[in-house]
């Protein structure tokens, strides 16, 4: 998780702001979401893609 967000989830754990932690913890996910679906799958590595 990089150093940014970090940051940005403690202070909004510290300051009790739900939004804040809801949206930052959405964009994380979706995030790794995008990154996951830009790696290839282990199955296309192996070239078992039928």
């Amino acid at each position: 998780m990089p150093k940014w967000l970090t940051k940005q989830l403690m202070n909004a754990y510290r300051q009790r702001d739900r939004k804040q932690v809801l949206y930052l913890n959405k964009c994380w996910f979706s995030y790794m979401k995008k990154e996951q679906d830009k790696s290839p799958s282990s199955r296309t590595q192996l070239g078992r893609d039928s």
